[in-house]
């Protein structure tokens, strides 16, 4: 086995990731010997698919805006679950991370006098996201590939799977990760180390994420001990693509686009008559489903799925050619439908994880509910600072991945560069072990395909932990997980290949879903509220005199074991949130 030696281990290649790769590198004046280890192709990373913007207060004066009032709004849009000193971090440094972006390459929209443009987004007061037409993510990932392929101190692993993370006496001392050309293992050792894989939102069939989305790194934590938080939240973006789930970015009603049911009415006026199509993605979710629910909407023939419009016909062509041209580009080859002519059938889909790894403010990792770890950080969505607490304004996670990734990245390489410490040789037997459980499935005899185990946990995650949950849902979820954990047990991997063995890959990634969607289950039955995106039938409404308390989630003998924290209440009492 090659035993690799770095400084820092930076696990994950999207915003969060290469954002914390650039600021150590830079902090470190090039001095420290950095390594990026991605699953994919850098620039296939998720965050590519980001399309709508990053929020920051850019213009305070001319835009009526202020930092209090971006703060304001992502508390009362979190639902109060977020922390509010996490939401001064955030407010406070999203604009100096939109200049950063700016100064690197990324070719926002402008005004005339040469100001940034910014469009509305759901639950902001003001127009305060900043964007580049409706491929935000993807200007955002190629100025950051472009700055981080200039760097000679900092090398990227390419299609390197990670399968455990390295804990030595209580410390994260390095990973194990599958070189995908050729099945090699391989032991990364560090002294500092940043976990930045993102969600993991394929717990769930439909949504708007990529197939790569499997939480790996959330898991990988989970299973060594470490703390989850506020798994049972987990958004739903209220208007994905009816059948296949693709996006259709919260831009296109920023821009002005309307919800429209099968009455021909905008139906947002009787659930958030202020805000209509830029309330809250929980809000308008659960205004799709009630309307759905009351026979109000269409049904796909394909899919049976029902959905609603999203019309943009009254858009000047002009508009959503210059601002929404991916929208256009995507309608047209998947449904030959063009959005200046004809309305989008959309419906909520599985969007982003508020919940993750259990983080401090500064982004390290809590090796326990209150004590933070040494050496390891995480950032971007695969981290819960909280900063979204029970549901995320749109737009607010591009400027919480750059933020987390600035802060992660400066800190973790100074303390690496400041660790008397020196690799530990004991742990290539260790890493021996673990890579040897990842093979393992090859040799196993069972009887039972690992894509029926998704299809069904898909299925089941789909229908009973959506917009609307109930306790007997809930439970019948938690039993069938249950059930597909044993079964699991019996997988086969037909492919006994070296070269990119992609059955492999997903059989570990399926094992990843498995434990993340056991997690979100138990952490969803136990809270006994309705709150942002978690919304129980049996307890409609939000309690705060139980439930304002932070979820953690922690790995057992007996499966998920549930402690809770307070939340950080500072600036804004809880109150109604009404748009």
């Amino acid at each position: 086995m090659d035993i690799l030696d770095y400084d820092l281990i930076i696990l994950g290649s999207g915003i969060a990731g290469l954002t914390a790769a650039i600021h150590a590198y830079r902090s470190s004046k090039g001095s420290a010997k950095i390594a990026i280890i991605s699953k994919l192709h850098v620039m296939r990373s998720h965050s590519v698919a980001a399309e709508g913007g990053i929020s920051g207060v850019l213009y305070p004066e001319s835009n009526n805006d202020s930092q209090k009032l971006h703060a304001y709004d992502t508390v009362k849009g979190s639902d109060y679950l977020a922390d509010q000193d996490a939401v001064d971090v955030l407010v406070k440094g999203a604009p100096k991370e939109i200049e950063f972006f700016d100064h690197i390459g990324v070719p926002w929209n402008r005004l005339e006098q040469g100001h940034i443009s910014q469009r509305p987004f759901g639950g902001m007061s003001v127009p305060r996201t900043a964007f580049a037409a409706d491929k935000t993510g993807f200007f955002m990932m190629r100025a950051l590939y472009d700055e981080v392929i200039s760097y000679n101190g900092v090398d990227i692993f390419n299609e390197h799977f990670a399968t455990s993370i390295i804990f030595d006496k209580g410390k994260a001392s390095g990973l194990v990760a599958i070189d995908l050309a050729n099945r090699q293992a391989k032991a990364f050792r560090s002294k500092a180390m940043i976990i930045a894989t993102g969600g993991f939102s394929r717990v769930y069939g439909f949504t708007t994420n990529s197939y790569s989305n499997t939480g790996d790194g959330t898991a990988m934590a989970f299973r060594a001990g470490i703390p989850l938080k506020d798994m049972e939240f987990v958004q739903f973006h209220p208007t994905a693509l009816v059948p296949s789930g693709i996006l259709i970015t919260e831009a296109a009603r920023g821009e002005g686009g309307y919800l429209v049911n099968s009455e021909g009415k905008r139906f947002m006026e009787s659930y958030a008559k202020s805000k209509m199509e830029l309330a809250p993605r929980d809000i308008v979710s659960r205004a799709i489903i009630s309307e759905i629910k009351a026979g109000r909407g269409f049904e796909d023939k394909e899919s049976a799925m029902g959905y609603v419009y999203l019309d943009l016909r009254h858009l000047d062509k002009e508009k959503v050619d210059e601002h929404l041209p991916m929208i256009k580009e995507i309608t047209m080859k998947t449904l030959r439908l063009d959005p200046s002519e004809a309305p989008i059938p959309i419906r909520p889909a599985t969007h982003f994880t508020m919940g993750g790894i259990h983080t401090d403010i500064g982004g390290r990792v809590m090796i326990n509910p209150t004590r933070a770890s040494t050496g390891l950080w995480a950032a971007g969505e695969c981290a819960c600072v909280s900063v979204h607490g029970a549901n995320r304004l749109g737009s607010n996670s591009l400027s919480q991945c750059s933020v987390w990734g600035r802060i992660t990245g400066t800190d973790a390489v100074k303390y690496a560069l400041n660790s008397s410490s020196g690799f530990d040789s004991r742990l290539k037997k260790l890493a021996e072990r673990m890579a040897s459980q990842a093979e393992s499935f090859l040799e196993m005899k069972g009887d039972v395909n690992p894509y029926e185990i998704r299809d069904e946990l898909h299925d089941t995650m789909d229908t009973n932990l959506y917009v609307y949950r109930d306790m007997k849902g809930m439970i019948a979820a938690k039993r069938k997980i249950q059930s597909l954990r044993k079964r699991f047990m019996r997988v086969y991997v037909s492919d006994k290949g070296k070269a990119y063995n992609t059955n492999l890959k997903e059989t570990l990634e399926i094992a990843n879903l498995i434990d993340l969607a056991e997690v979100v289950t138990e952490c969803a039955i136990n809270r006994k509220e309705s709150r942002g995106s978690h919304v129980v039938i049996e307890h409609p409404k939000r309690d705060d005199k139980n439930w304002m308390k932070h979820t953690i989630a922690q790995k057992s003998i007996r499966g998920v074991k549930l402690s809770y924290l307070p939340v950080k209440v500072l600036k804004f009492q809880p109150e109604e949130r009404k748009y």
